[in-house]
Parts: structure tokens; sequence; C-alpha cells
């Protein structure tokens, strides 16, 4: 099986692929680059692998949704036959693999930077999202703690992976990326999913989905990033998380933000007042 740890270098999409199953084989296939400064890092901790420990590669990669999605695709596709349970995290995955075969299996990385660097629009949108993925992780990462919930670390990589879809369009398709962001600001009242629809003929939450059990990643981080299931505390928490980075991306001045602070009041069991107290002290 291919998987982001053994890349194969494709040309960049310029129009939609056919349905679901052809933009699953792509991605499969295709090298995810990460951030330059978590490229950069890994190399600076590889010359120095005596003093590195799992989680400080872990803390390394915990601000990288690319790099988190590449470690724990390669370790779901690896995992010994003698483990039952998921590998749900980056620490957790480097403590099976250990530090030299780690630093073996991911070697120097391909960045996002070099992927995009004549294309300066399609990297400003790449981060973008990026920077929405990493305060939605926050937030998150608050509300689980909050609640006292014992899956918090799975939540907050939930959270920073939650459009990585997305991500991977900006850097395998950007001008398709580009066409689907100048749609929704010719009209904003068009729904994401049909956009995408339109555009792409997939919609990405599906793409991730499949992509996902495709890697066969964790099953508790696939069941806490569908939003499809929004009853339970865990889903709500990513859910809302994305919501609020989404609709603070700006300022705090968006009209849906009071019913994002409604919704959250209930699931932490705070007031009004409180919630929004916490949340704006989350931003600072």
């Amino acid at each position: 099986m291919t998987t982001p740890a053994t890349p194969v270098v494709l040309a960049p999409l310029t129009q939609p692929l056919r349905d679901l199953a052809a933009w699953v084989s792509y991605f499969r296939q295709a090298e995810i680059p990460v951030l330059g400064n978590t490229s950069d890092a890994l190399e600076a901790m590889r010359a120095n692998e005596d003093d590195v420990d799992a989680n400080l590669i872990g803390e390394m990669v915990a601000d990288d949704p690319l790099m988190t999605l590449k470690v724990l695709a390669y370790a779901a596709a690896h995992r010994p036959p003698r483990l039952v349970t998921d590998v749900e995290t980056v620490t957790a995955a480097v403590v099976l693999m250990g530090i030299s075969p780690f630093f073996g299996a991911f070697g120097v990385q391909p960045t996002i930077e070099d992927r995009l660097a004549d294309q300066p629009e399609a990297l400003q949108g790449l981060n973008e999202v990026m920077r929405r993925a990493h305060r939605a992780a926050r937030f998150a990462l608050a509300f689980a703690i909050h609640r006292m919930d014992h899956d918090a670390a799975v939540i907050y990589e939930a959270a920073l992976l939650h459009d990585f879809a997305e991500m991977l369009l900006w850097c395998h398709g950007p001008v398709l990326a580009l066409q689907l962001l100048a749609a929704q600001k010719a009209d904003p009242t068009l729904r994401s999913r049909a956009a995408q629809i339109k555009l792409l003929n997939v919609d990405l939450a599906e793409l991730q989905q499949a992509l996902m059990k495709a890697w066969t990643l964790p099953e508790l981080l696939i069941r806490i990033t569908d939003d499809r299931h929004t009853d339970h505390p865990s889903v709500k928490s990513v859910v809302l998380a994305i919501r609020l980075a989404r609709h603070t991306a700006v300022d705090w001045d968006n009209a849906a933000i009071p019913d994002d602070i409604a919704e959250l009041s209930q699931l932490l069991n705070l007031s009004l007042a409180a919630t929004m107290k916490f949340v704006r002290e989350l931003d600072a």
C-alpha cells in the first residue's frame, strides 16, 4: 500500500477528477509537503538524535496538520500485528516506532513553501487554512480539558486535521482551490459542499473521511472528525472549535458568533458571559 511516507511526485491538478474514488486514489499516492518550520526542526533533531525523545518529536509535529497526518498514516500502515489497539497520537506513534526508525522513515521533508513558491496566492490560501486549524485545535483542546475528556489529545488532533483535504487541494490543485475560493467569495450564500461538488465533483468532507479510512487512521480520530455525529460531546467540541475559528478568523463581530457561544455554553455548562470570557481569553 502506498502511504504518505512513500510519496509519488504527481503533476498538479488543473481539472477536477471524475469522482470520490479517483480523488482518493490520487491523494493516496501524492507527496504530502509539510511546513518549512517542521522540516527545519526535524533536521535539527536528526543532527542531535541522542538528545531527542518521543515527546519532543510530538510537540514539534503538533502544530503541523500535514506532518501529523503523515506520521499517523505511516504508523497505521506499519502497525505490528501484535498491537490490537490503535495508535491515536503522534507521540504514541513515535514511541512505538522508536527514535532511530522514525528518522529513518521520515527523511528530509518537502515543504509547502517550496511547492507553492511560484504561486503566492495559493500559499496564502493554504496558510489561512493552516492558521484556522491551529486556532481550532487550541479551542478544541481547551474545551476538552474543561470537560475533563480523557480523549483530549485526540480531540486536539481531530480539530487540527479537520480540513486536511482542503490543505491537500491547495498543495496539489492550487488552481482548483483558487477557483473554489473565488466562487464562494462571489456568492457568500453558496454552501461549501455545493460549491465543492460543482467545481471538484467531490465533497471534501466525504473525501477526507474516505482517505482516513483508506489510510486506516485510528477509529476514534475518524469518528471525532466526522461532523455527522455532533450528538457526541467530543465531536461537538471539534465542530464548535472549527466553527468558532472560522467565524472569528477576521474579528469577533461575525453575526454567527452568538449562536456558537450559545451552543458552547451548553457543552461547557457555563453561562453565556462566562463562555464568551473563556474563549476570548483563549484567543488572547
